[in-house]
């Protein structure tokens, strides 16, 4: 049973059981995503948890139930063929996942808007280095702002590619990611997902331009008010030379109903 979807499948028991042992399982309700052959299935399975696992792959949702009928039967795991970008999750307290690429973005972005306590998940790791560039540096982007305006995310190890059949070309990284409130106050969830969208559509202009080129997404009105509103500084620099609080400032302008009242300053 190959590969399918661009999923490699994990092989290495020790990455395994540091995989979860990175956050406590036991009698928890716990979300995995693309488990493949069920490796880490049954050491969830093993460790207590109370496992949904949804699988893309049809195939391999058979080779499941076969394996693992005895966890079906007792209600410990429950199989949703699905794919876990666009289907409906479960309540769930904890993910794990062994992500393949292609899902990887949509599937952190869900993450992060729903509630869950913790999530143990692993990327290809340029794009688990992605999510935890500092924001305000040029590695930064639309991921890492929007991960780390609402997550905290930390690098547990690093897997070489023998760790996975077949073996992919890259290195691999889990990270635990764990919820938080943001660091500044943001008037509208949606207004502030828009801002970024937007500006990092246009990453090599200026915020000045970014902003002028997002007019028909955020309002011809609210972009002359904000070249009007925001200082120099923040106008002349490019999406990636921004912080945290530099986004809010601009989604609070945008929401406040009068510009100029919104709850954060821009700090530099």
């Amino acid at each position: 049973m190959g590969a399918r979807h661009d999923q490699h499948f994990l092989v290495d028991p020790t990455a395994v059981s540091r995989i979860v042992g990175a956050y406590p399982v036991r009698g928890r309700r716990v979300l995995e995503v693309g488990p493949g052959r069920g490796v880490l299935t049954g050491a969830l399975l093993g460790a207590g948890a109370l496992v949904t696992a949804i699988e893309f792959d049809r195939l391999l949702v058979e080779h499941l139930k076969a394996r693992f009928a005895d966890a079906i039967a007792d209600g410990t795991l429950t199989l949703v063929l699905g794919d876990a970008a666009r289907c409906p999750w479960p309540d769930f307290e904890i993910m794990v996942a062994n992500l393949p690429y292609s899902i990887s973005s949509p599937v952190v972005f869900r993450l992060i808007s729903s509630p869950y306590e913790a999530a143990v998940l692993m990327f290809q790791r340029e794009f688990a280095e992605r999510m935890r560039a500092p924001v305000g540096t040029p590695r930064c982007g639309r991921l890492s702002v929007m991960v780390q305006t609402w997550a905290r995310v930390e690098a547990c190890f690093v897997l070489p590619p023998s760790a996975f059949s077949p073996p992919p070309a890259v290195e691999s990284m889990v990270v635990r990611v764990t919820p938080r409130d943001p660091l500044f106050p943001i008037a509208d969830p949606d207004i502030y997902a828009d801002v970024v969208r937007s500006l990092f559509m246009q990453r090599r202009k200026t915020v000045r331009n970014g902003l002028r080129a997002a007019a028909g997404a955020l309002g011809a009105n609210t972009i002359d008010r904000l070249l009007a509103e925001l200082p120099e500084e923040v106008l002349a620099s490019r999406p990636e030379e921004l912080y945290l609080e530099d986004f809010a400032t601009i989604t609070n302008l945008i929401a406040a109903p009068q510009i100029g009242t919104g709850s954060t300053r821009i700090a530099r």
